[in-house]
């Protein structure tokens, strides 16, 4: 191994010789570091993993399967695997060597995120991506044991029915918590557009378009390990602009003004995920409606849509799904019955078809 200048860029390349997985002898050269000693870093860190020494830190381990999944997988099936395991896995396990992830650290994790209100389905799809990249672990480098299987799994394949509110329901609820400005305001655009919780509590000023009647999700906001953070959204889906009812943004606008000292790149909504599910509660009560989640408010509005005639690849863009068959999913959760009336409708209009044949 020996590290040297590059004639020709005046950077640092390096040349060593290494035993890969498969047990073949291989010579290679690195180029363009700025140092020495980044080069020999890199080195080392490269020797670890083509070793199997799971001291190395799980980002550069998750490099590894990057790598060999990448010419396996489907561009999108490989982009939202990635987008998912960054945005959900990484944050909490990047700087903690593999063999050091133990299955109470992922029973942690895993009760951080089901904390968060995401539903059943998701947390089963994030969690099958950590499952995943420990399983490659024990297949193709030697990992004793995967910790994610001692841990136990979250979520469910399949999600429950889904429950929702009509707009008369609604109207009930948001008279009830009418009394606080920001419950008011925060769930009519929640109701009204449809966004997630976290897509809202990440909203600022600046993503408020009033000329143009259009709100910019970007951004999702969550509370991790006691410190707040402003994320990438669920999905790359996500990251839209939606239009906006009038009544809504003269709210918005109201609320605007009465916040004091408010900045264009301050949060629009300075309340957390606890704030929304005590008013959520405490309307439920006041309102006498049915109970249901936050997120379930967000179903609400694809139920609405569904009910005004919208065409689903429209429902798909302005909620921010990935494919036009979560939408659809969704529907068929909150509507279980309608299929029976539709083959009902059917039938019918079959017979009396009949009838007047044999009339003739």
């Amino acid at each position: 191994m020996k590290a040297e200048k590059d004639k020709k860029t005046g950077k640092w390349l390096i040349q060593f010789r290494y035993t890969d997985w498969q047990g073949v002898r291989r010579k290679t050269t690195k180029r363009g570091f700025t140092t020495k000693r980044e080069a020999e870093e890199y080195v080392r860190k490269f020797l670890a993993s083509q070793q199997a020494d799971f001291n190395m830190a799980f980002e550069d381990f998750l490099k590894l399967y990057y790598e060999d999944m990448e010419p396996r997988l489907r561009e999108n099936t490989m982009n939202n695997k990635k987008y998912i395991i960054d945005l959900k896995i990484l944050p909490y396990f990047a700087k903690r060597s593999v063999s050091s992830i133990t299955a109470a650290d992922i029973r942690k994790w895993q009760n951080e995120l089901i904390s968060q209100g995401y539903s059943q389905t998701y947390l089963r799809t994030i969690n099958n991506q950590l499952t995943a990249i420990f399983n490659y672990a024990v297949k193709y480098y030697d990992l004793k044991v995967n910790p994610c299987r001692k841990a136990g799994t979250m979520g469910k394949n399949k999600a429950d029915e889904m429950k929702f509110w009509t707009k008369e329901e609604f109207s009930r609820f948001a008279d009830a918590v009418m009394d606080k400005h920001s419950s008011y305001v925060a769930f009519m655009t929640l109701f009204w557009t449809g966004m997630r919780l976290g897509e809202m509590l990440a909203l600022t000023p600046a993503d408020v378009d009033f000329e143009n009647k259009t709100i910019s999700i970007s951004k999702s906001y969550q509370r991790l390990y006691g410190e707040d953070k402003i994320t990438l959204p669920k999905t790359p889906k996500s990251k839209r602009i939606i239009t906006v009812p009038d009544f809504l943004l003269a709210d918005i606008k109201d609320y605007m003004n009465a916040v004091y000292g408010l900045k264009s790149t301050d949060r629009l909504f300075q309340i957390t995920k606890y704030f929304m599910e005590h008013e959520m509660q405490r309307g439920i009560k006041n309102s006498g409606v049915k109970r249901i989640r936050i997120h379930d408010i967000r179903h609400s509005h694809c139920a609405l849509l569904f009910e005004m005639g919208i065409a689903p690849l429209e429902v798909a863009d302005r909620l921010g799904h990935e494919r036009v068959e979560t939408t659809l999913n969704v529907y068929a959760h909150i509507y279980p019955n309608k299929q029976k009336k539709l083959s009902d409708k059917l039938e019918k209009i079959y017979q009396e078809g009949l009838s007047s044949g044999e009339e003739g």
